[in-house]
């Protein structure tokens, strides 16, 4: 199943969003929001201080949308639409073609994070592409893994995870 660009980015800042809550919190600071919201290409205006706390406060949400089943992430993806009164429009900006945004750029980041990912959920649960999330397969580890492969081979959850899985089957092999 392909995605369209702006589904996909929807989704893989928000699982990095989601997994930023895990130890170590690697979102405490607003320079660590800004330069989330820069490297996943948001628009509208910088952060602010609120924004770090209302950002903060929506990533177990998020993870919990994610790891759901189909069934159980409609309802989620319904009330995140309705709570923030989401209506879809295509817009186009910068080097972007046309594409759907259901909040506008003046709104809270908070907000508009959760509007982008539940609008890319829908295509998602529509897709029947739930399995596309995982949880990470490393032990101590509690990430979402967001797997865009053909073959759905993606085990971990970050370039970290990966590492140290390999070093552990290295180790392993060495005994």
């Amino acid at each position: 199943m392909t995605f369209a660009n702006d589904t996909v980015e929807a989704l893989e800042s928000a699982v990095f969003l989601a997994n930023s809550e895990l130890e170590p919190d690697t979102l405490t600071t607003l320079d660590e929001l800004r330069t989330f919201f820069t490297r996943f290409g948001y628009t509208g205006p910088l952060p602010t201080e609120k924004d770090l706390k209302e950002v903060r406060a929506i990533r177990t949400g998020l993870r919990e949308l994610f790891l759901s089943t189909r069934d159980g992430a409609v309802p989620i993806v319904n009330e995140i639409l309705e709570n923030q009164r989401a209506l879809p429009q295509l817009v186009r900006h910068g080097d972007v073609d046309w594409h759907i945004h259901a909040t506008h750029d003046d709104r809270p980041l908070a907000e508009r994070i959760l509007v982008e990912s539940a609008m890319a959920m829908i295509d998602v649960i529509r897709a029947d592409e739930m399995s596309r999330f995982s949880h990470c397969l490393m032990d101590d580890c509690g990430g979402v893994v967001f797997d865009m492969s053909r073959n759905r081979s993606k085990k971990y959850c970050t370039v970290t995870c990966t590492n140290r899985a390999a070093q552990a089957a290295f180790r392993a092999r060495q005994l």
